[in-house]
């Protein structure tokens, strides 16, 4: 019998597997929402490899990713584990040049 894994320990393993993931509405080549394609083309303008997750194919996934990272909204960016934030935190730090220096780090 396998162990059920929890969606908490799911996203954990998601974020900490990939260096960059986006939860997003959609994927990057058909994003759900406006915010969820100004992140891809955020990430897209700096040349970034990342991986998405569409929040809208899991709604387990798309609440927990809320309460994992205690942000209400998607789009949510992770980098090596860590939340950045949503589509106008990353809008932000990419006018001002911190994004691309916090994925090249």
């Amino acid at each position: 019998m396998t162990e059920q894994v929890t969606i908490h320990e799911q996203i954990k393993q998601t974020v900490t597997d990939n260096k960059v993931v986006l939860f997003m509405k959609g994927n990057a080549n058909f994003p759900q929402c406006g915010f969820s394609g100004k992140a891809v083309q955020i990430l897209t303008a700096l040349d970034a490899e990342f991986v998405t997750v569409d929040v809208l194919s899991n709604d387990q996934i798309r609440e927990g990713v809320k309460a994992y990272s205690s942000w209400p909204t998607i789009p949510q960016l992770y980098i090596k584990g860590e939340f950045i934030g949503g589509s106008d935190i990353m809008n932000e730090m990419y006018e001002a040049g911190e994004l691309k220096d916090t994925l090249s780090a």
